[in-house]
């Protein structure tokens, strides 16, 4: 604890001074997937059984993504390092990473991740969340130079593609979406889903997502910033449901829409309270920290898309990403297996 103890002062002090993500920073965020990508326990299974023999430990079930207390934290773990690799070259402990990397996302254990999801009674499973992140890590490792990037995007693209037909399945089934602050929020799987399928010029994704989100949002008005937060949310429902609709929509359809949705932001002088945590050992309460950095990821594209409009929602972004970026390092786990993707997240964002 006195390591994390220390190494949280050391964070919190370098950022008073810079608000973009440096090399010290992306060394001391790396150290959070590291250390869970292999720790297999506490975990917590999502599991459907079907009768006994399905009982295993989470390593025999889900030898990918097995560490990180879940299956989508410990994919979004992955994409965590993939990521900090591919922005800083130079980054602490590379060939460490690059290892577990490999021995985690190797041909035989993706294999046995798709087996997995190809039960008849888990289609479902990780729906829409886990999906989410498991197409962002896809891009991630597809947009990366480096050969262990080559080689495990090729390892990983049956597991995206059954992901892939699944969204496209289930979204004309869902007659109404998901606005809540947490795993199942429709808007959030849809925005990352959306970006890989840009990428990927997969337009019967692209197609399915659009015309969706459109049925789902395009009517919806007045969304009640005051009803947030609920009291374990890590996702903003009125920026997530705007992360979409920036993405699917032209840029002066988007503006309007934006307008009837939440005309507030368009006032320069709007503030919005950061979430406060009242007890970061409850994994649940610390949910509150990554509300911050989803409304932060949210009002980066909408100041940087439209800086004349909304540019002074940034000063807003740096307030919220900034209150939370130092508990990430406070040595409690809870938090410390997944919040990281969330602040590298909103630094993405912002770049």
């Amino acid at each position: 604890m006195k390591n994390y103890y220390i190494t949280g002062l050391l964070f919190i002090a370098s950022i008073s001074f810079a608000q973009e993500l440096t090399l010290n920073q992306a060394n001391d965020l790396a150290k959070l997937p590291i250390k869970c990508l292999q720790q297999e326990y506490p975990n917590k299974l999502s599991q459907l059984l079907i009768d006994s023999s399905e009982l295993a430990s989470p390593k025999v079930l889900h030898p990918a993504f097995y560490g990180c207390f879940d299956w989508h934290s410990s994919v979004h773990g992955h994409w965590s390092l993939v990521y900090l690799l591919k922005k800083f070259p130079n980054l602490e402990n590379k060939q460490e990473i690059i290892s577990k990397l490999k021995t985690n996302l190797s041909q035989e254990n993706i294999q046995k991740e798709v087996d997995y999801l190809n039960k008849k009674h888990e289609k479902s499973y990780e729906r829409t969340y886990g999906w989410a992140w498991l197409l962002k890590l896809q891009y991630e490792l597809e947009t990366a130079s480096e050969p262990y990037a080559k080689e495990l995007a090729i390892n990983l693209k049956p597991l995206t593609n059954i992901l892939v037909d699944r969204y496209i399945e289930f979204l004309p089934k869902l007659n109404y979406p998901l606005r809540n602050g947490t795993h199942t929020n429709t808007a959030f799987g849809l925005s990352l889903a959306w970006d890989y399928a840009v990428y990927a010029k997969n337009l019967p994704l692209q197609e399915s997502i659009r015309t969706n989100a459109l049925r789902l949002f395009k009517n919806d008005r007045d969304c009640p910033f005051n009803w947030e937060p609920s009291g374990t949310d890590f996702l903003s429902p009125c920026m997530e449901e705007i992360g979409i609709m920036q993405r699917i929509m032209p840029a002066d359809d988007f503006l309007k829409w934006l307008k009837d949705f939440s005309k507030a932001l368009f006032d320069k002088k709007f503030t919005w309270d950061t979430a406060k945590v009242s007890d970061r050992t409850d994994g649940h309460l610390v949910h509150l920290d990554g509300l911050n950095f989803s409304r932060a990821w949210n009002l980066y594209r909408l100041a940087k898309q439209y800086p004349k409009q909304l540019g002074h929602l940034k000063t807003l972004a740096d307030t919220h990403l900034k209150f939370s970026l130092p508990a990430i390092t406070d040595g409690n786990y809870e938090g410390e297996h997944w919040l990281a993707s969330f602040a590298l997240y909103a630094f993405e964002a912002k770049e």
